[in-house]
């Protein structure tokens, strides 16, 4: 009985390891919107170098479940609890990566590029819907919410809808390259953001998972497994 009231509060402990990681991103991909928003390169740094902190807490979740599973084979909904936990930490960091390549796209523009403000302010969109679909994704694995879960592929539809308005826009950009340059720049920030967006949806399915048993994608439109 010791051993099991140690195994869940240990798997308490990772679990709330694993949603301090979704928190650290949520202050990344806000600093990402604030970075490209106002074409800040200095910022753009410091979301790189913190990005130590997102593989840092990866490491740290991933030990603390290999410990688990080394401690007590754990059954029924714990046991899919620490499976989902392994999913959820991984894209964490995989998030985390795509806020570093925001940040990494930003310098390419230059300190003072030439701005399409239509593409621009729909890149932010995308930014702060994918920040409000983290924090959704986050909530509903916390609260074991199935219909917060599935509401993360309506959010994704708009985010979506919205990288393809910015795509269309940088191909219709002037001719002028360096307007050019930067919209292109810019369609693979808002590439990134999808990305985010989709993760965010991943830990949603996750979310279903445990409270089901039962693993779904929440849409046809599946995204790739990787990035």
């Amino acid at each position: 009985m010791h051993l099991r009231v140690n195994f869940r509060e240990e798997l308490d402990k990772t679990e709330q390891a694993a949603l301090g990681g979704i928190d650290i991103v949520l202050g990344q991909v806000d600093r990402c919107v604030e970075a490209v928003e106002h074409q800040d390169v200095e910022l753009a740094q410091f979301i790189v170098a913190d990005d130590d902190r997102v593989d840092g807490r990866y490491l740290e979740v991933h030990q603390s479940i290999l410990s688990l599973l080394a401690l007590q084979a754990p059954v029924a909904g714990d046991l899919r609890i620490v499976a989902a936990l392994l999913h959820v930490i991984k894209h964490v960091e995989r998030m985390g990566d795509q806020c570093v390549n925001i940040a990494k796209l930003l310098p390419l523009s230059g300190h003072e590029p030439p701005v399409d403000q239509q593409i621009l302010l729909r890149v932010l969109r995308m930014g702060r819907a994918a920040r409000d679909e983290v924090a959704l994704c986050r909530r509903a694995f916390a609260e074991r919410d199935l219909g917060l879960a599935e509401d993360l592929v309506r959010s994704d539809r708009e985010i979506n809808r919205l990288n393809r308005e910015i795509f269309q826009l940088a191909v219709a950009a002037g001719g002028d390259a360096d307007v050019r340059e930067w919209a292109m720049t810019m369609t693979m920030v808002a590439r990134a953001f999808e990305r985010v967006g989709d993760n965010a949806v991943d830990i949603g399915e996750q979310t279903a998972f445990v409270v089901t048993g039962l693993f779904r994608e929440f849409s046809d439109s599946s995204h790739p497994s990787v990035g």
